[in-house]
C-alpha cells in the first residue's frame, strides 16, 4: 500500500472494465486518479465513490479521447486544479466489429481515431508536465489481437498494432528525462466488451488459452501498477502480455 502516494494519474476510459480496475488499484496504491470517461457518467461516478470509501482521491475528467480541442482545454484545467501529471494509463478503446469487405470507411476511421490518435493526443497534452517534473510513466494498453490478429476486427488490429510502434518510438525520446513508456496486451479479459460474445465464441476462445480461464481486469491493473512503481524504473520500451498463454512472445 502506498507505493505510488504522491503521484497524479490520468487513466482514459475509465468508467469501466479495464479502464475501471485500472484506476482503482492506483487509489489502493495511493495515487490521486483522474478519471476520465466519454458516456458512462453513472459508472465514472460510482468509481468515484468507491475511491473515497477507500481512503482515496478521484477526480472526474470528462472528454472524449478523440477530440484534440477537447483534450487540450481539459488536460490544461487539470494542471491549473490539481497539478501535474505523472503517470498516463492510455486506456480508451472501441470496438466496430465487422469483416473488411464490408467495412464503412466511418467504422474505419471511428475505431482509428479513438484507439490511436488518442494516444497521440493525450500524451502529447501530458507529456510537457512529465517533463518539467523529469519523472514520467507512460501506460499504453493494446491488445493480443495487434499480434495475432483476428477476423473482423482490421481496424481494432490495425490500431492497438499502431500503439505498439507508437510507445517504442517514444520511449527512445524520453528516456533522457527519466520517463518510461510501456505497453500492456491483454488478451481475453472479462469486461462488457467481450460480456455480448456468442457463448461459442467464448467456448472456442478458452479451448486456444492454456489456462482455459478468462483473465480478470484486476490482473491487468497490477501489472499496471508495477509499471507506474520504482521496482519498474528500469524497463521501458517493452510489451507485457497478459493473455493466459494464448499468445507468448
Amino acid at each position: 500500500m502506498g507505493e505510488l502516494k504522491g503521484k497524479v494519474v490520468l487513466v482514459t476510459g475509465a468508467g469501466r472494465g479495464i479502464g475501471r480496475a485500472i484506476a482503482y488499484e492506483f487509489a489502493k496504491e495511493g495515487a490521486e486518479v483522474i478519471i476520465n470517461y466519454r458516456k458512462s457518467e453513472e459508472k465514472a461516478k460510482s468509481l468515484v465513490e468507491e475511491i473515497g470509501k477507500i481512503g482515496g482521491k478521484a477526480h472526474l475528467a470528462k472528454f472524449d479521447v478523440a477530440n484534440l480541442e477537447e483534450i487540450k482545454e481539459k488536460i490544461k484545467e487539470i494542471e491549473k486544479e490539481i497539478g501535474n501529471i505523472h503517470i498516463l494509463v492510455n486506456n480508451a478503446g472501441i470496438v466496430k466489429d465487422t469483416l473488411f469487405l464490408r467495412m464503412k470507411e466511418e467504422d474505419w476511421d471511428e475505431v482509428i481515431k479513438t484507439n490511436l490518435y488518442s494516444v497521440f493526443y493525450v500524451t502529447q497534452a501530458v507529456l510537457p508536465m512529465m517533463i518539467k517534473e523529469r519523472w514520467g510513466r507512460i501506460i499504453n494498453i493494446s491488445s493480443v489481437v495487434a499480434f495475432t490478429g483476428n477476423p473482423g476486427q482490421t481496424n481494432y488490429a490495425a490500431a492497438k498494432a499502431g500503439i505498439i510502434g507508437f510507445s517504442k518510438a517514444l520511449a527512445l525520446e524520453v528516456a533522457s528525462r527519466n520517463i518510461t513508456v510501456n505497453v500492456i496486451a491483454p488478451g481475453y479479459i472479462e469486461t462488457d466488451m467481450t460480456a455480448g460474445l456468442p457463448e461459442k465464441v467464448k467456448e472456442a476462445f478458452l479451448q486456444q488459452i492454456p489456462l482455459r480461464r478468462t483473465g480478470l481486469p484486476e490482473e491487468v491493473a497490477y501489472l499496471a501498477c508495477f509499471l507506474a512503481s520504482e521496482k519498474a524504473s528500469y524497463i521501458t520500451g517493452c510489451v507485457f502480455h497478459v493473455n493466459g498463454g494464448l499468445y507468448r512472445s
